[in-house]
């Protein structure tokens, strides 16, 4: 398994899509499939953006700062996930806006995902070398462990708070 910190955020982000497009293809009545695959979507986007915010971000934003601007906008980005997500939590699936909700949550991140990839990615990749982004990825590999799974818990809470006051 690869420690490079850009390839394991791609293979977080080849699983966010595989879950959005279980949700997309669930049908209009499949209520408790939809409440299932929602139920890891948030646990995973809950994961990969506390180890971006965590770990990624204020790396690259060290090492790389003139990309701080780039960093700056993904934080606001995860922010507004992050909103989504803790909004959802507290919904049943077959409350009125659960649907509409998760609709702005997959295309908010699926902006995010693209714009990752295509643009950001590059631009880190060719600013750090590879040792750099194995040493993140390890580190990440390792807060994944502890890492928050709910938008409830007290360091998803943090993560959101600290976003608004930045």
């Amino acid at each position: 398994m690869s420690t490079d910190a850009i390839v394991l955020l791609k293979e977080d982000h080849k699983e966010i899509r595989r879950l959005f497009g279980g949700f997309g293809n669930a049908g209009e009545n499949a209520t408790a499939t939809k409440g299932r695959l929602v139920g890891k979507i948030i646990e995973l986007l809950t994961v990969h953006t506390y180890i971006e915010n965590e770990c990624m971000y204020p790396e690259v934003r060290k090492l790389l700062p003139d990309l701080e601007d780039d960093v700056l906008e993904s934080y606001e980005e995860h922010h507004v996930a992050d909103v989504l997500c803790i909004e959802l939590s507290m919904m049943n699936p077959d409350d009125e806006r659960f649907d509409a909700k998760t609709t702005v949550l997959i295309e908010n991140v699926t902006h995010h995902m693209e714009e990752e990839e295509s643009d950001w990615f590059p631009k880190v990749r060719a600013g750090l070398g590879r040792k750099q982004l194995q040493e993140i990825g390890a580190r990440m590999i390792e807060m994944k462990q502890k890492a928050p799974r709910k938008p409830s818990q007290p360091s998803a809470l943090k993560k959101a708070l600290d976003a608004v006051r930045a």
